[in-house]
């Protein structure tokens, strides 16, 4: 059997690597933490449960429109106006089976071969994919953990070219947890005033999880607005990850591309989710401030842990559910059986000595760190970052 080319330009998700080589030790017996996957460990609100129940009663088992269900979609409209301030009508919204599929949706609709797509490292892993399976060309520009991981003007300037078409990136940051500010956005949106030909790809599906403040969506800025993807879901914020379900906020003539592609690959999306949808937009949102809470409490703990160990170097993560340490302190060192040369080394290193899955950060586009998932119990992180110390303080 011949497969298409298309495979070679992409590679199985690290983050789903790491999470699958971990189910198969523990079930060789091994005593395994995973930190490896970005899934809250909270049960979905019991309201949003109670409202697919009640949609399933009611009949809504059927196909769906392609766009999602009105209601829904006037829903997400509210949630906009009310959370973000941004002004958007049932017309510019298309739900799809994930935020995935809706980033995917957009990149596919945006990028011809040879198109450029910038994307800030680190960076989520299916970005630089998406770009890739439609032909495109993604440019990394590389930013350190001493501006918090985050892309200045100046950087995102010098990388755009005449062939740049998109701009790829997440606020709350997937993996670092870092959080753009209005100043830092409007920095970011005075290059993008210069160059009409550049869409903003912005994913914001951590939005909610915050322990800065108010969330900051550069689709606030009218200069840009109508260049603006904004992509967001269900899966983060209100621990829905099973459900499958995203959407895009965009100008009528991408949302309108967009239906047509999904049409073709999956059509509309679950009709019971959909319904469930709009009591986890409308409904209490409570469930999800103390879910917040509880992610802050293990943060604050994690990061703290981390920082005590000689030869990490840590920022403080101010979103997301993620701390994203440098370990290259450990490149060169080994333990008596073995040298550490890379990150992978070290990630793979602290699954056999410390039995803790991380992933490393050759994934997102940061040689130098790995990434770790603080969205499980307080208990397990505590026994992990014990586990990882130990492991971490053999090495000479």
């Amino acid at each position: 059997m011949h497969l298409a080319q298309r495979l070679d330009r992409i590679s199985e998700p690290q983050t789903i690597k790491m999470a699958k080589l971990s189910r198969e030790l523990k079930t060789q017996g091994l005593d395994i933490i995973d930190l490896s996957l970005g899934e809250p460990d909270f049960r979905t609100p019991q309201h949003i449960c109670d409202a697919a129940t009640q949609a399933m009663a009611d009949g809504f088992t059927k196909y769906t429109p392609v766009a999602g269900f009105l209601d829904l979609r006037q829903a997400i409209c509210t949630k906009l106006k009310r959370d973000n301030g941004l002004d958007y009508t049932p017309e510019n919204i298309i739900v799809s089976t994930g935020a995935k599929q809706s980033l995917a949706n957009a990149v596919l609709c945006l990028i011809n071969p040879g198109d450029e797509a910038i994307i800030p490292t680190p960076y989520w892993v299916t970005y630089a994919a998406l770009v890739n399976l439609s032909e495109g060309k993604p440019i990394f520009v590389p930013c350190g953990i001493e501006t918090d991981f985050k892309i200045c003007a100046d950087k995102l300037e010098a990388a755009i070219t005449d062939k740049t078409r998109l701009f790829i990136f997440s606020s709350p940051c997937n993996p670092t947890g870092s959080v753009y500010t209005k100043k830092e956005l409007a920095e970011l949106v005075a290059v993008f005033e210069r160059y009409p030909n550049i869409t903003i790809i912005s994913d914001e599906i951590y939005e909610y999880i915050n322990y800065s403040g108010k969330h900051e969506s550069i689709a606030q800025f009218e200069s840009i607005k109508d260049r603006v993807v904004v992509v967001n879901g269900f899966s983060k914020g209100f621990a829905m990850t099973g459900w499958r379900l995203g959407y895009i906020a965009a100008n009528k003539e991408l949302a309108q591309a967009c239906e047509k592609l999904q049409a073709q690959f999956t059509s509309g999306t679950n009709s019971i989710a959909q319904k469930a949808a709009i009591a986890a937009l409308l409904g209490d949102l409570s469930p999800s401030m103390q879910m917040v809470a509880a992610f802050r409490e293990r943060k604050e703990y994690v990061i703290k842990a981390l920082a005590n160990i000689k030869g990490v170097k840590i920022n403080n993560p101010e979103g997301a559910f993620y701390a994203f340490p440098d370990v290259s302190a450990f490149f060169g060192k080994k333990d008596g059986e073995q040298i550490l040369n890379t990150a992978e080394d070290v990630a793979m290193y602290l699954l056999h000595k410390g039995n803790v899955t991380v992933v490393d950060g050759v994934a997102f586009g940061s040689p130098n760190n790995v990434r770790i998932s603080f969205a499980t119990s307080m208990d397990n992180l505590i026994e992990a970052t014990k586990r990882i110390k130990y492991a971490l303080d053999l090495l000479q």
